[in-house]
């Protein structure tokens, strides 16, 4: 997978002004983290977001959504967002929001 600038952009743009972010090259795309803690990575296929345990199933009954595995585990409280469905803004706005409440309510890593 390679990265998309634009896609970037555009999660640059969702995410706005928050205290503590920061961006990292990692996985073939772009890891978006505040206070040291991932909140978004995203690539040319798509986007993955880290909104927690408590908003896992919100976040999936949102269109364009779906749930990650890693080398076939489910990992939970992080759902994909396919690039097709990179259009919706409401989607990506509210897939953002959860993102933020979840990360914001981790302790900052060093």
């Amino acid at each position: 997978m390679a990265r998309d600038p634009g896609l970037e952009e555009l999660l640059r743009t969702d995410i706005g002004d928050l205290p503590g972010l920061s961006e990292k090259p990692m996985f073939g795309g772009l890891c978006f983290m505040v206070n040291g803690n991932m909140m978004q990575f995203v690539r040319e296929d798509g986007a993955m977001y880290r909104v927690g345990k408590t908003n896992e199933k919100a976040a999936l009954d949102l269109p364009g959504t779906e749930a990650m595995y890693q080398r076939g585990v489910r990992k939970h409280g992080l759902v994909w967002l396919s690039g097709d469905q990179f259009d919706d803004d409401d989607t990506r706005r509210i897939l953002t929001d959860l993102a933020r409440e979840s990360v914001q309510s981790l302790p900052p890593k060093e």
